[in-house]
């Protein structure tokens, strides 16, 4: 694996909120560039129109900004979702952590940042880190 970084949706949406330990180091991460997946901007939709009531107008500029530092979102496509399935199979995944684990393989990623996993837990090949810790 490659020393590119992809991130879950926990992790970008921090870069955003006002202040704090957790906005200082996603901040920082996402300023070194990375790798998203379409999955994390769906994410970041839902979790901004519905848990921080976002306007569209704003939703769609923290979307755009999330594009910014890490462009080319990768798609998830049947292989990927495939893909997705035998991992959730293989490590007891929720479908969702599957996918992002998926995507991160198929970009050629070295570690995951992401609060929804354990840390250290090494995936096929990529590494899962707590940012936060």
């Amino acid at each position: 694996m490659s020393g590119l970084s992809f991130f879950d949706t926990n992790v970008v949406l921090y870069a955003y909120t006002p202040s704090g330990s957790h906005a200082q180091r996603a901040e920082q991460l996402l300023l070194q560039g990375g790798v998203i997946s379409v999955q994390v901007l769906n994410e970041m939709v839902s979790v901004a129109r519905g848990k921080l009531k976002l306007d569209w107008g704003r939703v769609r500029q923290l979307v755009q900004d999330a594009i910014l530092f890490c462009p080319n979102p990768r798609p998830i496509t049947a292989e990927i979702h495939l893909e997705a399935i035998r991992i959730s199979a293989r490590y007891g995944f929720a479908i969702w952590d599957g996918l992002i684990v998926a995507s991160a393989l198929d970009a050629g990623c070295g570690v995951i940042y992401t609060e929804d996993m354990q840390h250290g837990q090494v995936i096929e090949g990529v590494r899962i880190v707590n940012p936060f810790l």
